[in-house]
């Protein structure tokens, strides 16, 4: 019985040093008179990137911003941030899928253009139209067809596209965006009007 024991505790050993060890496990055999060995090269995607390690797909990061400010005057000129981004922290290149907007607290979406375009809608009827475009792509712009939610951006166009975190150059993109907005009778103070979301996805083959 002992002498069993201690040879289920050297397989056991032996299988432990098996696991752990980093290298090939079988060898191909060239012989005194030479010859040619092949070797197969094959890849796991791990969580730690060990050999052995948990399986795991490359991780996203992307950094979106939580909040697109819009400042209008008193005479209608709108003002937005200039410095809105978004940012590709994962290893692979990223893209915007798609973009999209719904009105929220009361407010509704209306076909943006010229601010003179809403002269003729009544104070505090809660109205804007809302543009935006990423990096040098082409601005997408909100219509008159539905006031509540609306599909800017359908699939990734030319401003959509990041690389890998390693490439500083490229690896985020600018928001450039502008609104249009009706008049309201009483000051507003960071007044949640709307929300747009951004569909990422990996820039795969």
């Amino acid at each position: 019985m002992k002498n069993f024991k201690k040879i289920v505790s050297l397989v056991l050993a032996v299988c432990l040093m098996a696991s752990l060890a980093i290298g090939a496990s079988a060898a191909n055999t060239v012989d005194a008179s030479g010859g040619t060995g092949t070797s197969s090269v094959t890849l796991s995607s791990t969580a730690d990137g060990s050999i052995g390690g948990d399986p795991a797909a490359t991780k996203m990061s992307v950094t979106v911003p939580t909040v697109l400010p819009i400042a209008v005057g008193t005479d209608g000129t709108v003002n937005t941030a200039s410095d809105a981004k978004i940012i590709n922290n994962s290893f692979g290149a990223v893209k915007v899928d798609s973009v999209s907007i719904e009105a929220a607290q009361g407010w509704s979406l209306a076909a943006f253009g010229d601010k003179a375009s809403l002269a003729h809608e009544k104070v505090n009827s809660n109205k804007f139209g809302f543009s935006i475009s990423l990096g040098n792509g082409a601005a997408q712009i909100t219509d008159g067809k539905n006031a509540s939610k609306q599909t800017l951006l359908t699939a990734a166009i030319e401003g959509c596209f990041m690389s890998g975190v390693g490439d500083t150059a490229a690896n985020s993109i600018g928001i450039s965006y502008d609104a249009i907005v009706t008049p309201v009778s009483e000051a507003v103070t960071n007044a949640s009007i709307a929300s747009v979301l951004f569909i990422i996805a990996w820039d795969a083959v």
